[in-house]
């Protein structure tokens, strides 16, 4: 059984290039294009692992995660957080409300970003 990814990105471009990347290497992705589907997805497909945007366009991704973590259905899944902010100050706000891992999407390029996915899977 392939291991299930959610992609939380309001970026349609984007999650479709995640989406086709990931598919490529055998995983099963689903997709939410704003934090309030992401959480509801989260919930009731218990994905292996989840990538989360920061700026959505309902919601805070910090306040997302922490909901995440908050749930025992969720607190155990990794998140990866995809972000274009890459200041100290939303480094640690992310790593204190539980992120795994954080991407600066324009750091990075698509086979990094899976590598990157894939380290985080474990």
């Amino acid at each position: 059984m392939p291991k299930k990814i959610l992609i939380i990105e309001d970026d349609k471009s984007l999650s479709k290039m995640f989406s086709k990347a990931l598919e490529a290497k055998g995983y099963e992705v689903i997709l939410a294009s704003d934090g309030k589907g992401g959480l509801n997805k989260a919930k009731t497909n218990l994905p292996d692992l989840i990538v989360l945007d920061i700026m959505l366009p309902d919601s805070d991704g910090i306040e997302i995660l922490k909901a995440l973590k908050a749930d025992s259905n969720t607190s155990d899944i990794p998140v990866v957080i995809s972000t274009n902010l890459g200041d100290q100050t939303t480094v640690s706000r992310i790593l204190e409300a539980g992120g795994k891992e954080y991407l600066v999407k324009s750091d990075w390029g698509i086979d990094e970003i899976v590598e990157k996915i894939e380290a985080s899977l474990g």
